[in-house]
């Protein structure tokens, strides 16, 4: 029996897509521009968040390579045989499914669209995802073709949101927000960190199917710090047991079709000291005064130096620990970065009309001093022709936050 190195597979019928036909087309147009200005005859995307930015489908790797095809008058995804036909019934345009029975199927996958009458001139591909490896392979089926980096194109279009785009990241605010009131509700003297988060994840996944009830569901999560392990931003939840008196990470995150959300809060249980209280109104001092920068034609870099000399004068500046704040979109924890919207000393793109960015100040106080623990407080932003609307709803600050469950 002779097996395909690649085929098709229509199984089913098309799911709802996360966005609408328009969107996807004005997205891949707009991509197109880009090639016409740059003179590419293709471009090779292989990231998770711009295959999904561009057709709708989410992979699932695995080791294995995935990508998607965008020519003049083509766009295809590619994806390995094991997940059959989902990725044509979540792509907003066709598929190709290559085999395991023989090695680099993946790259006559590719051949197979494109043709082999005209092999294109001038690639495009993402230098910041794909990896030597895959880079040599592909160089060695178009071994007289020039290629160019392509990410900072890409990252530059989807820096500025659609309608469709800003709708789904204001449910995605709500959820978080609701997400948080559910973890506040469970924070008590005894409880773990792990069942505090999986009580406000469940939440959140609950409201997402509610809201969404024809996508599909994945990568929403909760952490949530206390004592010792606040110190970073990105700890992961653990089963400690909370006592009276401990600072608390409130951190909610809600993925609805790659686009993710978020809320961070300070809290603490019970009471709080005089120096942690200190520490805490500093940063909640920075978290306002950052809230009312954000508008359209301020620089980042600029939002970022005024909110350093503020906590120079608090005191507090040596214990920050990260930018003020980042984009919003295609988004997770292991895939997407829109690094040319954020809040940091060496960023100086200028804030405009349907960009999502946040405001989260954070500062660490180590062991052994006064205060210790990390202090953040996180908002969403969207900038608007006048000014900003921030769409993080849930309290911040001492007044709200010390929980007496």
């Amino acid at each position: 029996m002779e097996r395909p190195d690649f085929f098709t597979l229509k199984n089913g019928e098309r799911a709802k897509l996360p966005f609408s036909e328009k969107e996807y087309n004005e997205r891949v147009n707009k991509l197109r521009t880009i090639m016409d200005k740059k003179k590419l005859d293709m471009v090779i995307l292989t990231s998770m968040h711009n295959i999904a930015y561009y057709t709708g489908f989410i992979y699932c790797s695995f080791g294995r390579p995935y990508g998607c095809i965008v020519t003049k008058n083509k766009i295809s995804t590619i994806s390995a045989n094991i997940d059959a036909s989902q990725p044509w019934r979540r792509s907003h345009c066709e598929n190709v499914i290559y085999t395991d029975w023989k090695k680099d199927n993946f790259l006559k996958a590719i051949v197979s669209i494109i043709g082999r009458d005209e092999p294109p001139k001038n690639i495009g591909i993402e230098n910041d995802h794909v990896t030597l490896d895959t880079k040599d392979k592909i160089g060695s089926i178009f071994t007289f073709s020039v290629f160019s980096d392509i990410s900072k194109d890409l990252m530059e279009l989807r820096m500025v949101k659609s309608k469709e785009e800003i709708e789904i990241i204001k449910n995605g605010a709500r959820i978080a927000d609701l997400g948080g009131e559910e973890i506040v509700k469970n924070i008590k003297e005894g409880a773990t960190e792990i069942e505090i988060a999986i009580a406000g994840r469940d939440k959140m996944e609950r409201e997402i199917v509610k809201t969404y009830p024809e996508a599909e569901y994945m990568d929403t999560w909760v952490w949530f710090q206390s004592g010792i392990n606040t110190d970073g931003a990105h700890n992961p939840k653990t089963n400690r047991k909370l006592v009276k008196g401990d600072i608390l990470s409130l951190n909610s995150f809600p993925m609805i079709s790659g686009y993710y959300t978020a809320l961070e809060r300070t809290l603490f249980l019970d009471s709080v000291s005089d120096e942690s209280l200190k520490a805490w109104e500093a940063n909640v001092k920075v978290h306002k005064r950052g809230l009312k920068l954000i508008k359209p034609g301020a620089r980042c870099s600029d939002i970022c130096n005024e909110l350093n000399e503020l906590f120079a004068e608090l005191g507090y500046l040596q214990y920050r620990t990260f930018g003020y704040g980042h984009s919003f979109g295609v988004l997770s924890h292991f895939y997407g970065r829109e690094a040319g919207l954020e809040l940091r000393e060496d960023i100086d793109t200028i804030l405009e009309e349907n960009m999502v960015i946040s405001m989260e100040p954070m500062i660490l106080i180590p062991e052994g001093k006064a205060g210790a623990g990390g202090y953040r407080e996180h908002d969403i932003l969207v900038i608007g022709k006048d000014g900003a609307e921030n769409i993080t709803k849930f309290p911040f600050g001492p007044e709200h936050n010390i929980i007496s469950n």
